[in-house]
């Protein structure tokens, strides 16, 4: 612990002792002139498209997606509908005694094991199910449900709202097969610490089906690109829109605030991602419902306050998704695009991300955490997003903004460019006296809490190539720190286009391993649900 704090002092001191000459030169503009390149080169490479015309580009990164979600909804038989309920009972605890002895699975031996000789699986694991459930939708939960769904809305409209859900319910299925895998291959250390996410599961399951070689390039590629994950959309967009909401609360000019915004962030989020994820897991079970049910009583507040306009609302968001009028998009597939790529982002379903969290989970059914996963993209997207986006649209029936704006995300507001939190921090404000006050506290949370889950991501990805020592683990931890100055100075443009490309570059390599691995998920479905009915609970 000494050694950290002095290592994270070091990292503090020279920001504190250039303080004047930061605002003398305008530090915030200068780190994002020298991040844009970077931004827009890897945002070029990931989104490579599978067809570009004059108005219309399609990335064939989002094809691969949602037609990768599509498929695995369909194989399973619509797992996001049919194992829903179960999903809210092995959360709730109804199934908790299967995994304390062997009741019901007497299944076991049609796998080629014998019930009395099997690995006791559930002494393995350091989270309950509802602490790795909390601890992953803190890292998705974030600001892409309060500034991604106004960056949609203000691009593509209120049909990018329909888009969203339906991407969200597709992604159900996605994270149901990738945090199934997450358990079923992951890593218990000598100590008990588990390690498990794609890059175990990629590199166990391929090896397993004879390609050792390439199982082992598709992990590295994914560890390099979760890292890249952690540092841009679990990290520096966090840290950005949270910035953006405390300069415009104190209306801090300085050519400097948001480095120092992100100074304060980065001590705060260092503290607490020191204790790794059991540290965690304590801290998000605690922080993610309060803030979820907060914000979504702030939401629900706001839209039937104004009930005569639900209906109007949910008419607009289904009309606009079938016949967008958006300047920015004005094409179905324009406005289908925008709604998907923003709840991806929200949900990271099919990125993988969130099966490093549920590897965690004490249990000896891998399913049984598949299908407390598949819940996440209900809670972000399904719940969450259509919250927020009903508060924006139903604000707008005022003529506040034009939808579409200039192409960029932001739109003009009483004459003053808005953009990300600043639409949705200006929809709460016409309903909720204060409500500056209480999005700035809500954004922080929802940023904090996704800062620390995505460490936690990103520092398994890096002891998967750097090695499982203490030098290791503190070099990765500056790096993310320095991250969250880097997001909080740097402009929203440059920021999520980043963001965008290293959350998206997850997908590849993941898919690999999904799409080899996948009957292996319908093997231990098979046998997490023989087991319910065997014990009839």
């Amino acid at each position: 612990m000494k050694h950290y704090f002095l290592s994270l002092l070091a990292l503090i001191l020279p920001f504190l002792s250039t303080a004047q000459e930061v605002v003398e030169k305008g530090l915030d503009q200068k780190i994002d002139e020298a991040f844009q390149p970077i931004a827009d080169t890897f945002f070029d490479i990931i989104f490579f498209p599978v067809y570009k015309g004059d108005t219309l580009t399609i990335p064939f990164v989002l094809v691969l997606l949602v037609s990768s979600a599509a498929f695995f909804t369909f194989y399973f038989g619509f797992p996001n509908i049919r194992l829903f309920g179960k999903a809210i009972n092995v959360v709730r605890g109804k199934y908790d005694e299967l995994d304390q002895h062997s009741a019901g699975d007497s299944n076991l031996a049609i796998d080629g094991d014998i019930p009395d000789t099997i690995r006791d699986e559930s002494k393995e694991g350091e989270v309950t199910h509802f602490q790795a459930l909390a601890t992953a939708v803190s890292g998705t939960v974030g600001n892409g449900n309060i500034a991604g769904v106004a960056l949609a809305i203000a691009l593509g409209g209120p049909g990018a709202t329909f888009w969203m859900i339906i991407c969200g319910l597709l992604g159900m299925s996605s994270k149901f097969v990738e945090c199934t895998l997450g358990v079923q291959y992951r890593d218990v250390g000598e100590d008990g610490t588990i390690y498990g996410g794609p890059m175990y599961y990629i590199s166990k399951g391929l090896k397993e089906r004879g390609f050792e070689l390439f199982g082992k390039i598709a992990a590295v590629i994914f560890a390099i690109f979760c890292i890249g994950g952690s540092f841009g959309g679990g990290n520096a967009a966090q840290s950005n829109q949270a910035t953006i909401v405390i300069k415009e609360l104190f209306n801090w000019e300085s050519t400097a605030a948001g480095a120092i915004v992100g100074l304060v962030l980065a001590i705060l989020v260092g503290v607490i991602i020191i204790g790794g994820i059991k540290r965690i897991a304590q801290v998000t079970e605690k922080i993610v419902p309060f803030m979820a049910i907060m914000y979504i009583l702030a939401c629900l507040y706001i839209i039937f306050s104004n009930f005569s306009f639900i209906d109007d609302a949910i008419a607009l968001i289904f009309r606009e998704a079938f016949n967008p009028t958006a300047f920015g998009v004005g094409s179905l597939i324009g406005v289908l695009l925008v709604g998907f790529q923003r709840a991806a982002f929200s949900n990271e379903a099919g990125a993988g991300s969130a099966s490093i969290a549920h590897s965690a989970v004490k249990t000896k059914y891998s399913a049984s955490e598949g299908m407390v996963a598949l819940l996440e993209p209900f809670i972000d997207t399904v719940v969450i997003c259509t919250m927020t986006a009903l508060v924006i649209v139903i604000f707008n029936f005022s003529g506040a903004f034009q939808y579409g704006g200039d192409g960029s995300g932001a739109v003009l507001i009483d004459g003053i460019s808005y953009e990300g939190a600043g639409i949705t921090s200006k929809a709460f404000a016409q309903y909720i006296p204060y409500s500056n006050v209480f999005l700035t506290i809500a954004v922080v949370l929802f940023a904090v809490s996704t800062m620390i889950s995505w460490s936690y991501y990103g520092l398994q990805s890096w002891k998967f190539l750097f090695g499982r020592g203490k030098t290791a683990d503190l070099t990765y931890k500056l790096l993310f720190l320095t991250f969250v100055v880097i997001g909080a100075a740097a402009s929203m443009g440059s920021i999520w286009k980043f963001s965008d490309a290293m959350i998206f570059a997850m997908i590849f390599p993941n898919m690999v391993g999904l799409f080899f691995l996948f009957p292996v998920v319908k093997k231990q479905l098979n046998r997490y649900l023989s087991a319910i009915k065997n014990a009839n609970l």
